[in-house]
């Protein structure tokens, strides 16, 4: 369902894309509204599903996990039984950040964050023993240049 957002909606989203800390009181002076529209129109765009949960995002280098490999995976199996094991199988593992179904030569890419590369190995080997895979390539990023979350509502 597409909801029709004016103006004042896309100021209100620009502002909690920022800072979904900030108050309502805030929000409603940098948009130039008042506290209860805004709180309606933040109630309205939830209910419609355009913001999803309210979470943090977290440093994982400061947290130790200094190790980020993007995962690509090729399959011969491509049965509804497969596809199952291999969805249980991403979902119960903490470390899959983020996992997609791609058009092309390559099936699947995994946005994996560990501590390190022996975590890594431990990641990969328990993956193929759960879910047959055809071929797995895993790319170490060197370095994060730009991560967000942010979309571009201009």
């Amino acid at each position: 369902m597409k909801v029709r957002l004016d103006v004042i909606d896309q100021k209100i989203l620009k502002e909690l894309q920022e800072n979904a800390d900030q108050s309502l009181d805030e929000i409603a002076k940098k948009v130039h509204s008042s506290k209860t529209p805004v709180w309606n129109r933040i109630r309205k765009m939830r209910t419609a599903g355009i913001l999803g949960q309210h979470t943090v995002i977290l440093d994982a280098e400061a947290l130790g996990f200094e190790a980020c490999f993007f995962v690509l995976i090729r399959t011969s199996e491509h049965d509804s039984e497969w596809q199952s094991k291999f969805l249980t199988a991403l979902k119960d593992r903490p470390e899959v950040q983020e996992a997609h179904r791609l058009a092309g030569d390559i099936d699947y890419i995994l946005k994996v964050r560990v501590r390190n590369a022996r975590a890594y190995d431990t990641f990969y080997q328990q993956l193929i023993l759960d879910v047959k895979i055809h071929n797995v390539t895993a790319l170490l990023s060197m370095e994060e240049i730009k991560s967000t979350t942010k979309l571009p509502l201009d």
